[in-house]
């Protein structure tokens, strides 16, 4: 039964990420890049966080 509910779970997902492929058209190139963009900066901002909090405790 579990996997029946992550099988339409991951359908539903599917779904959707098709409907608002079709509903942003030729956007939808722009849309990703700025998501991934906008991860991959967040990232690297916690990466630094985590690397300048480190070398503080290993100082002091």
């Amino acid at each position: 039964m579990k996997i029946v509910q992550h099988f339409l779970v991951f359908m539903a997902v599917a779904v959707i990420a098709i409907v608002l492929g079709v509903v942003v058209g030729d956007y939808g190139a722009w849309y990703f890049s700025w998501l991934i963009g906008t991860a991959t900066i967040v990232l690297f901002a916690v990466a630094g966080g985590v690397l300048f909090d480190t070398q503080e405790k290993e100082r002091g």
